[in-house]
C-alpha cells in the first residue's frame, strides 16, 4: 500500500512499474506490462507480464473470465445476506472524476462476496471480481451500507489504519504458455490483521 502502480502526471517516478523497469533493465527485449493494477492504498498481488505477447495472452484470459481475482476487505457492519453478489452499474462522478458512483447509465459491474468472520460491528469479507472497474469493490460495498474501514473516499478515515482495509489476496490464472493452472496468494498485512481476526 502507498505505492502507485503506473506513472502519471502527478507520479512520474517511484511507481511499481518504475521499480520493475529498473529491476529488469539488463534483460534485453523485456517490456513489462501490468495485468492487474491496484489503487494506491490497496495492498496485495499485482500480476506483471514481461513481454507484450505474454501480456496479450493474459489479457485474453482476463476477458474470457479464466482469471480469478479475490480480495479481502474489513467492512463496517455485518453484510446481509452473508453471501451473494452485488450488481450495480458504475461510472465516473461528473462532479469529481476521481470518484466512481452508482448510476443506471454506467458500465455493468458484478462483485461476488462472502462474509468470513464478523463481530457484528466489523466483518471480514472475501470479494471476487466478476468485472474489474476502477474502485469497484470499494463502491459496491459502500453502496450496500458496508463501507471498507479506513476508506477516505467512500467512507470515513479510521485512526486504526491509514488506508482502506482492502487487500488483493489471491489470483488464479492459466499459465500463458503451458495453460497449467497457477495460484498466487499474498499474506494479509499486519495493519489489516490488527482490525480483524484474519
Amino acid at each position: 500500500p502507498g505505492v502507485v502502480v503506473h506513472p502519471t502526471y502527478k507520479n512520474t517516478s517511484g511507481t511499481l512499474l518504475n521499480a520493475v523497469l529498473w529491476r529488469v533493465r539488463d534483460r534485453a527485449g523485456t517490456q513489462p506490462g501490468i495485468l492487474t493494477r491496484l489503487d494506491k492504498d490497496t495492498s496485495g498481488l499485482v500480476v506483471i507480464a514481461l513481454a507484450p505477447e505474454v501480456h496479450a495472452v493474459m489479457q485474453k484470459d482476463v476477458a474470457a473470465a479464466r482469471t480469478c481475482k479475490q480480495y479481502l476487505a474489513v467492512v463496517s457492519g455485518s453484510p446481509e445476506p452473508p453471501q451473494g453478489q452485488i450488481a450495480l452499474a458504475l461510472a465516473r462522478d461528473p462532479a469529481d472524476r476521481r470518484r466512481v458512483i452508482v448510476t443506471s447509465d454506467g458500465a455493468a459491474c458484478i462483485t461476488r462476496y462472502e462474509v468470513i468472520s464478523t463481530d457484528g460491528t466489523h466483518s471480514t469479507v472475501r470479494c471476487e471480481l466478476v468485472t474489474g472497474r476502477t474502485h469497484q469493490i470499494r463502491v459496491h460495498l459502500a453502496a450496500r451500507g458496508w463501507p471498507i474501514v479506513g476508506d477516505r473516499v467512500y467512507a470515513e478515515p479510521d485512526a486504526r489504519i491509514p488506508r482502506q482495509a482492502l487487500h488483493a489476496w489471491r489470483v488464479t490464472l492459466p499459465h500463458p504458455s503451458t495453460r497449467e493452472p497457477l495460484e498466487f496468494e499474498a499474506p494479509v498485512p499486519d495493519d489489516m490483521r490488527a482490525l480483524a481476526s484474519l
